[in-house]
């Protein structure tokens, strides 16, 4: 599997680009929003999901991990292939694409999403909105409960929890964190 690639940009089309990599240039298909941030000449570093389909094999490229994993969320709706899931990836969130694809004129913007197949891709979205949501309340919840098993007060805990930057993901990091900012 091909999840990354690191080189530079030799061609440049509407919805493709070549990066070469060891002399080896791999076509990778982008979002518009992608390749308007990508230069010709440029190296860059791409994340990366193949796509097999029996007569071919695709590559489809991404900036960041977070648009990669809502392809990848996208591409695993019944009905979604990836070119439709590549357009709707250029929102970067789950969240940012459900409050897009709500707004009355949306399916008109994205080529091959008629308003059915767009209410279906808003109801699985939703979905997996909740259970991520779900997931992150856990988590946050037993990195609170940790704290306060260490001897601080709720409020104490819940402070300095909403204080921790976005970034840090892992409930062992975050204690880590907080037990930092709190000067233990």
């Amino acid at each position: 599997m091909i999840n990354y690639l690191k080189g530079r940009v030799i061609y440049k089309n509407d919805k493709s680009l070549i990066l070469e990599n060891q002399g080896i240039g791999f076509k990778v298909f982008c979002s518009d929003k992608v390749m308007g941030e990508i230069k010709l000449g440029q190296d860059c570093e791409i994340f990366t999901f193949l796509y097999f389909k029996e007569e071919r094999v695709e590559l489809y490229g991404f900036l960041t991990l977070e648009e990669l994993e809502l392809f990848e969320t996208l591409k695993s709706i019944s009905g979604v292939g990836p070119k439709t899931a590549l357009d709707l990836s250029s929102f970067g969130s789950l969240e940012s694409l459900r409050v897009e694809m709500e707004k009355e004129d949306f399916h008109r913007k994205i080529k091959g999403i008629g308003k059915k197949k767009m209410q279906k891709i808003i109801l699985e979205l939703t979905g997996k909105i909740e259970e991520i949501s779900k997931k992150e309340k856990e988590e946050q919840d037993e990195v609170l409960e940790t704290l306060v098993s260490l001897g601080f007060s709720r409020r104490e805990a819940r402070e300095v929890l909403g204080k921790l930057p976005k970034e840090i993901e892992d409930s062992k990091q975050r204690v880590k964190a907080a037990l930092k900012m709190l000067g233990k």
